[in-house]
């Protein structure tokens, strides 16, 4: 593996391990509001558990996404002339 790549996949993974737990707590208060109007009550500790791991699971493959997209905007695909 070329400098290059391991210089462009090294912050990408950064950039996305920092993004991770903000985005997630968004994702997860975003989708427990949105149940909550929906049902037109308050949600259980399952429930509430069920959405953080969907929130996480969202917020992983959203980050993992944007820090890849965002790394090849500012620094170009590496390999790519």
């Amino acid at each position: 593996m070329s400098p290059e790549n391991i210089w462009f996949f090294g912050w990408s993974a950064l950039l996305a391990a920092m993004l991770f737990i903000p985005v997630s707590k968004l994702v997860w208060t975003l989708s427990i509001r949105r149940q909550q109007r929906k049902l037109e009550r308050k949600l259980d500790e399952a429930e509430i558990a069920g959405q953080l791991k969907r929130a996480r699971l969202i917020s992983l493959f959203l980050v993992v996404v944007f820090a890849l997209l965002f790394n090849a905007n500012i620094f170009g695909f590496p390999g790519a002339k």
